[in-house]
């Protein structure tokens, strides 16, 4: 469900042909600020990032990642299974959890690259989004246009998620009880995560059943 559209605008995306740059927009920002996988992955992102230019690398890098994917999988109508991508995307709240809980270092030794990680994992959050706008049918007349102007809403989207964690990790941050609450809040995210991963993967099992029988 994380990927999914509301059913207006599911069928307003399967009835509508030709450029409608502002519709589609808003259709992206709707969407970006309504996916509470990407909103969780953003605050695992910048949970411990205090400069605007580190943050501003990790989001561009995010959003790099996330435009190819949906851009190239759309338009080369290449989708994988959404509940397996959107179980790969809860997997992807959870690595992120686990990596600001120091978890990695401690395990193994060594510490992933988290600017590598955010890229590959912006273009799974893509592909999931490419996959949702594949199962839809969006009419191939203003094909290019409309996909672009999704995007810039989507980044738009991303841009008022940002403003409102960021706003809220400020205040928070400020506060005697931070890092306790850091901590559990780390653990929270990352039980989020395995949620998600767990209702996409019974998803996939009920919905390949149901084809079986």
């Amino acid at each position: 469900m994380a990927h999914a559209v509301t059913q207006g605008d599911k069928g307003y995306i399967q009835e509508i042909t030709g450029i409608k740059i502002i519709p589609f927009i808003y259709l992206g920002a709707k969407h970006m600020v309504t996916g509470y996988d990407h909103i969780l992955f953003l605050l695992g992102v910048i949970f411990f990032l205090y400069g605007m230019k580190q943050i501003a690398g990790y989001v561009t890098l995010f959003a790099i990642g996330h435009s190819t994917t949906m851009l190239i999988g759309v338009y080369f109508e290449f989708g994988i299974n959404s509940y397996i991508i959107d179980a790969i995307i809860g997997f992807s709240v959870v690595y992120k959890a686990l990596d600001n809980l120091g978890a990695f270092r401690l395990w193994f030794g060594f510490q992933p690259d988290t600017r590598a990680a955010t890229l590959i994992f912006g273009f799974l959050h893509g592909f999931g989004l490419a996959s949702k706008i594949l199962e839809y049918g969006i009419s191939a007349d203003g094909l290019v246009p409309n996909l672009l102007a999704f995007n810039v809403g989507v980044e738009l989207g991303q841009l008022l998620a940002l403003a409102a964690i960021l706003l809220v990790m400020r205040h928070w941050r400020a506060t005697a009880g931070f890092a306790k609450q850091a901590y559990a809040a780390n653990v929270l995210m990352m039980a989020a995560g395995f949620t998600l991963m767990g209702f996409q993967i019974a998803g996939f099992v009920v919905t390949e059943l149901a084809h079986v029988h």
